[in-house]
């Protein structure tokens, strides 16, 4: 009799490369995929009915915890929804000063992405290479919000504060001496837009790097070529969005389709992909990456020239300035009236969709007039993305598996929610 070869695998949850608490069971003839069935659940939080119970400028930070990698462009489709319903006119300062520090956050997600992908694929290097540059990003994240991760840096109205003058600087320890934090304050002595600026300048050449490490690696080629194709037409038809779809030849970007804040102000281009393998999926963010950074120098000669409020001036909204509330009694009662009930949002609905670096972030929101959603609903690339993954790895090797999971880019917190 022929040997029958089926087995049924558990891959993760707790697999380095499941990419948090994903279970996969896998239905296997030999070493081929026959069915992959991927189970979610063991992260959930209820996210969204957590956000029911709270006043809307409360559950900012539950966006930031979704997607721990882009946790500013989560906030921004969340800011916007609550805009659109309470028709709110945001100061252009604020609005390219988002515009910014969203590209950063692209920027921030792709070098993760590139570093974790090319990690479980079996290069190391990059990984290394990648976290150098994310340190010099989550510096402008600190020196803006005071956190690393977490910013809650975007409000409804515009953002908590202007850029600052400075740049937080490296002391002498017992590790450095005052010769090597000399060398590392060198482009740490004017603004942050300075800073920002310097980083600019240097990371076109850092992407040469990874492009050197990678593009034209043979065993990267090997485990990127032809796997998890996906082709256009399919890709719409799974509800993909974001790199995943444009990977497969489809110019959508919400960012030039429905542009929101100020990006149809500015110039960039749209890269596509040709075959919807893997490979195309990670040219395309490499050259996302590369757009990025264009945008992001863009911003700031805007902001050079243009000074002026980055916060509605609606007190109903946006909270009183420190120095007012210590002296006056109405700027007192409105800051506490903010952060204890919030603000109401007339009896509406909204949807509003973001060019997330996973794909489309929208936030739906329903309110009946009170200080917190009556409804809440995020509508996650990655959820989408999870659901094609089956159809992706059918007829591919267990070790493909990996490759499809990195190139989707999946990071449970928002799939899971």
């Amino acid at each position: 009799m022929a040997e029958i070869r089926n087995y049924t695998l558990n891959f993760g949850p707790q697999h380095p490369s499941a990419h948090g608490v994903l279970r996969l069971v896998l239905d296997m003839d030999g070493e081929v995929i026959d069915r992959a069935d991927p189970h979610i659940g063991l992260l959930h939080r209820g996210t969204e009915k957590l956000m029911e119970t709270k006043p809307y400028i409360q559950s900012l930070g539950y966006m930031d915890r979704l997607d721990y990698v882009s946790v500013l462009c989560n906030e921004h489709a969340y800011v916007l929804t609550i805009e659109k319903m309470l028709g709110l006119e945001v100061p252009k300062r604020a609005q390219y000063i988002r515009v910014m520090f969203a590209e950063m956050t692209r920027v921030l997600n792709h070098l993760l992405w590139i570093g974790a992908h090319a990690l479980d694929i079996g290069a190391m290097t990059i990984f290394l290479y990648a976290f150098r540059e994310r340190e010099d990003l989550l510096d402008c994240y600190e020196a803006v919000a005071g956190a690393r991760l977490h910013a809650a840096y975007f409000r409804p109205g515009g953002v908590y504060r202007d850029l600052p003058e400075e740049m937080p600087q490296y002391e002498t320890s017992k590790w450095h001496n005052a010769k090597e934090v000399k060398k590392m304050n060198k482009n740490r002595q004017g603004s942050l837009l300075d800073f920002i600026e310097d980083f600019t300048n240097r990371f076109p050449t850092h992407l040469d790097e990874y492009e050197t490490l990678l593009t034209d690696n043979r065993i990267w080629k090997q485990r990127t070529v032809s796997i998890g194709i996906v082709d256009p037409e399919r890709a719409k038809a799974l509800g993909f969005t974001g790199a995943m779809l444009r990977g497969s030849g489809v110019e959508w970007d919400l960012r030039k389709k429905q542009p929101y804040d100020v990006y149809d102000e500015l110039d960039f281009d749209i890269p596509v992909g040709v075959t919807g393998d893997s490979y195309d999926r990670y040219l395309v963010r490499m050259e996302e990456m590369r757009q990025s950074n264009n945008i992001i120098k863009q911003c700031i000669h805007w902001l050079r020239d243009n000074p002026g409020p980055v916060m509605v001036d609606n007190q109903k909204v946006s909270p009183p300035k420190r120095t007012e509330m210590k002296g006056d009694m109405e700027a007192l009662i409105h800051h506490f009236k903010l952060f204890t009930e919030g603000f109401c949002i007339p009896e509406s609905e909204a949807y509003v969709p973001t060019e997330h670096p996973k794909g489309e972030l929208g936030v739906y929101i329903i309110s009946d007039g009170a200080n917190k959603p009556y409804r809440i609903k995020i509508r996650a690339p990655g959820f989408a993305h999870m659901a094609g993954l089956d159809e992706m790895v059918r007829g591919h090797m267990l070790a493909d598996v990996v490759t499809i999971l990195g190139t989707l880019d999946i990071v449970f917190g928002e799939v899971d929610r």
